[in-house]
């Protein structure tokens, strides 16, 4: 009876120490949201080792401790204990139980992992390019549309065909629990099926040189519609580097107002005067300035002019009128077409050829 109690009592302390250590881990390794449909297989595979661990964990504690204190020494014990040489039935039992749950645990991982690397139906094939240290995404079953972030439609199985164009980079987004290698000279294939609406970032999880860090993109997984709409926008969307800088500089022009450019809401160019100085004639003209001074519109003026709005403010005029971010914003659109098309603009540059081009 004696023995049964003590067997009750370490029996109690490995549940007790299973719990908590279960929490224990859950709580210092917490998984991010889940957003695909593999994440939940793979978030019970992660929920089985963390139980497995915290139990055998337990396991070798509530023995350790229990011995420790029940079944330490008296103090006016001076008898030897019984000598125990072994137990065969005991050693058989730890060596084959933990042999079969490996393998066992072998099995299910490489059944699971052939299901995830399985072709779906309705898969839509998304082409992806590493390199230092930037993500391009090209579509080749919508128009061969390219760019710089990773647009995808709710509930619609991907195949993600990757490929670097350096060195060894690696795919992974958090949420969606999978992540791919990218060797050069070697097409790699990775699918995932997102399952919830939200923005996400592609890091590179292999260390690819001094940028690493910054090897990030941006993922917007939208309903059908918003992606539909996304793809006819892109569509749309003109390629900036067949244009020359004087047609590059006329789009940044006529950008809608309100839009990022928008210098059409404010500079003509018949001639008109709106908020700002109309455009025509513009290169090379001689302006008075709300202090008095005369300067001629040049290169070095216009630039300044976009970049600090307020520094010289041609008379007639208001300062605080134009937007002060200019510069942010034309850095973003130029990171953006670079990674699109692989070519470098500067906007600013080509709203200048366009004004040369506008005389009466």
């Amino acid at each position: 009876m004696n023995k049964q109690k003590h067997y009750y009592a370490v029996a109690g302390l490995v549940v007790i120490g299973t719990i908590v250590s279960y929490i224990f881990l859950q709580a210092i390794y917490p998984l991010p949201k889940a957003a695909s449909a593999e994440a939940k297989t793979i978030d019970f595979m992660f929920d089985v080792y963390f139980g497995l661990i915290a139990f055998m964990f337990a396991l070798i504690m509530a023995f350790i401790l229990y011995a420790s204190f029940v079944f330490r020494r008296q103090p006016d014990d001076t008898e030897d204990a019984a000598h125990i040489h072994g137990n065969t039935t005991l050693e058989i039992i730890w060596t084959v139980l933990p042999v079969i749950l490996v393998i066992g645990l072998g099995v299910w991982g490489a059944l699971e992992f052939r299901g995830l690397v399985s072709a779906k139906e309705n898969e839509m094939v998304i082409n992806v390019t590493g390199q230092q240290w930037s993500w391009s995404f090209e579509y080749p079953e919508q128009e061969d549309i390219v760019s710089a972030q990773l647009f995808l439609p709710v509930n619609r199985p991907i195949v993600l065909k990757m490929n670097s164009e350096d060195v060894l980079h690696s795919f992974w987004v958090p949420e969606f629990r999978v992540k791919q290698d990218l060797v050069p000279g070697y097409e790699q294939e990775l699918r995932f099926e997102p399952t919830v609406i939200g923005r996400y970032k592609v890091r590179c999880a292999e260390i690819c040189g001094k940028d690493h860090t910054t090897m990030l993109a941006d993922v917007q997984v939208v309903s059908e519609s918003d992606f539909a709409a996304w793809v006819e926008e892109r569509s749309a969307r003109p390629a900036y580097a067949d244009l020359t800088p004087v047609e590059r500089g006329e789009l940044w022009y006529n950008a809608a107002t309100g839009d990022w450019a928008g210098c059409v809401g404010c500079h003509s160019v018949d001639g008109a005067v709106r908020a700002g100085p109309t455009w025509l004639d513009i290169y090379g003209r001689t302006e008075t300035l709300t202090d008095g001074a005369t300067l001629t519109v040049d290169d070095t003026y216009i630039r300044q002019s976009i970049q600090e709005p307020n520094a010289q403010i041609v008379e007639g005029f208001n300062p605080n009128i134009m937007p002060q971010d200019y510069v942010e914003r034309f850095t973003a659109v130029q990171a953006e077409i670079l990674a699109d098309e692989g070519v470098e603009i500067d906007i600013i540059a080509d709203l200048i050829a366009f004004m040369q081009t506008l005389e009466e």
